[in-house]
């Protein structure tokens, strides 16, 4: 059972981080669904790390599939903003299904968390195209590397706040 086998794994960890780092893998890879983890979860009340998996999971399951995704989302909690769509589908000019990182959808801002795959200069091309569709589209969309999250905090969540203000939150 993969889920039972993810969840023994996030408790087996070394630190709280490596656990966070395999319960998402296992929604980024997606060898495991939300329910099939709450389903051992269940069955295992006295686990050790309960609280810090079936958080994680509840947070990739509703799309936060990366520790940086869920980085973000927990600075996006912690400053009190609204919280965003994770891992929206969209089509892009071609018509294949893309999906955006975080999406505050009443305000038309998008977040896309770059790890270090997107140096790549053919990944980077690829991100520009589709956020030109985005800002094309009237969208406004704001891309963070995922060290950032963890070394500017501040200055991603001022960013942030002030995206959404410029594009009408009342904040």
């Amino acid at each position: 059972m993969p889920a039972r086998s993810i969840v023994d794994a996030a408790q087996w960890a070394g630190t709280d981080a490596e656990a966070r780092a395999i319960v998402a893998a296992g929604f980024q890879q997606r060898i495991v669904r939300g329910e099939d983890l709450r389903e051992v979860l269940d069955r295992m009340p006295r686990l050790r790390r309960r609280k810090l998996i079936l958080g994680v999971a509840t947070d990739a399951a509703g799309g936060a599939h990366s520790l940086a995704e869920l980085d973000f989302l927990g600075l996006v909690r912690r400053a009190g903003l609204p919280e965003p769509i994770r891992q929206m589908i969209r089509r892009d000019a071609s018509g294949r299904r893309r999906y955006l990182d975080a999406y505050f959808e009443e305000w038309r801002v998008h977040v896309e968390i770059d790890g270090g795959q997107h140096l790549d200069p053919r990944a980077a091309w690829a991100d520009m195209r589709r956020q030109n569709d985005l800002w094309v589209e009237g969208d406004r969309v704001l891309r963070f590397p995922s060290w950032a999250l963890r070394a500017h905090p501040a200055e991603v969540i001022a960013q942030l706040r002030a995206a959404l203000r410029r594009a009408g939150w009342p904040g």
